[in-house]
């Protein structure tokens, strides 16, 4: 997604090399009842089956060395690995009869981890052309390529509706994002602005989309995105979010605050948005999860326990929302899953 993990995860850590302090938690109204499910590892992008009973997860925990997929139940039990322990891995999701999950992976390109971007670039993360998306059964049988090129493929999500993928690739020179049908086929372009659209989600309906991005305007930013790109590599410290329907009409920039704003997933009402942000943080280290409209307007700000809270995603009907922590982290490069009752 890293959504950003590749994206976002990536920025565990690159902001937190050294990590803020401690920072004062007030009352996060709309969480009620926020649960622990995960305990130890860097753990990030959490998202639910269409049935609410089961969760994917990608995570970082011995004996692996960067990111594989697991799934676990709804209170995070039954935690078992679903991809191959090769590689690196990202974004999983579950297909809508829960038979089947999607993630992205290296591993058919080799069994190695990526080593972190060189900092003398500054802050970089990879979007490696090793990345495939791949299906499998949840408990990592029967391993089938569903879309593989050249470049880069990741960042898959389904349509609540259940008919349709939408993903990032790099397949036509740029990091865009394209639809398919469940199979694989009917692969269709949804961007074509240069710079970088990723993380995206569908409404509850299926008719839009919601997503991360920047377009870089000047010669010297496009120089640099295309530099950067040639060497599979993107630079995220200003992102802004977007909407737009489902093939990619009437596309809206939403957020305007030249800040790092990733993750958005649409509210079950389908007019607001979730989505987290460094926009507050003048240092932008601190990310916190903010809810808007989805004009951008009436933005309020949702969590303000830890540094790191992101990945956020409603239950179908919107009773509960998942989201990633360092909250009660007990070391550097910790973060769990919580979930939590959503209160309107």
């Amino acid at each position: 997604m890293s959504h950003l993990f590749l994206g976002a995860a990536s920025l565990f850590f690159l902001f937190f090399d050294n990590p803020p302090q401690s920072t004062e938690a007030k009352n996060e109204g709309h969480l009620r009842n926020v649960r622990q499910l995960t305990f130890g590892g860097t753990n990030a992008e959490a998202y639910f089956s269409f049935d609410n009973k089961r969760i994917v997860f990608q995570s970082t925990r011995s004996p692996h060395e960067c990111d594989q997929i697991f799934t676990m139940n709804f209170d995070g039990s039954e935690q078992k690995l679903a991809s191959t322990g090769k590689g690196v891995t990202t974004c999983g999701y579950f297909f809508p009869d829960g038979r089947r999950i999607l993630y992205a992976s290296t591993h058919g390109k080799g069994d190695q981890c990526y080593p972190r971007p060189d900092k003398s670039k500054g802050y970089v993360w990879g979007v490696w052309n090793a990345y495939d998306i791949y299906t499998s059964n949840p408990d990592g049988s029967d391993i089938k390529v569903l879309s593989a090129t050249g470049g880069y493929d990741a960042e898959a999500t389904i349509s609540p509706a259940g008919n349709k993928i939408i993903f990032t690739s790099s397949r036509d020179g740029d990091l865009d994002l394209y639809t398919m049908n469940l199979d694989g086929s009917g692969v269709t372009r949804v961007t074509n602005e240069l710079g970088y659209d990723g993380g995206a989600f569908f409404s509850w309906d299926g008719k839009r989309i919601v997503y991360r991005a920047f377009h870089h305007k000047d010669s010297s930013a496009v120089a640099d995105y295309k530099a950067l790109l040639a060497e599979e590599l993107v630079r995220p410290t200003k992102m802004e979010i977007f909407v737009s329907d489902a093939d990619g009409k009437n596309r809206r920039q939403v957020t305007k605050n030249g800040a790092a704003n990733f993750a958005p997933f649409f509210h079950p009402d389908d007019k607001r948005i979730i989505f987290a942000s460094n926009s507050q943080d003048p240092k932008g280290r601190m990310f916190h999860l903010y809810l808007m409209n989805d004009d951008g307007s009436g933005r309020e700000q949702i969590t303000f326990d830890g540094h790191f809270n992101a990945f956020p995603m409603f239950t179908r009907g919107g009773k509960h929302v998942i989201f990633v922590s360092d909250r009660n982290a007990k070391g550097s490069y910790e973060f769990n899953i919580f979930i939590a009752d959503w209160v309107d």
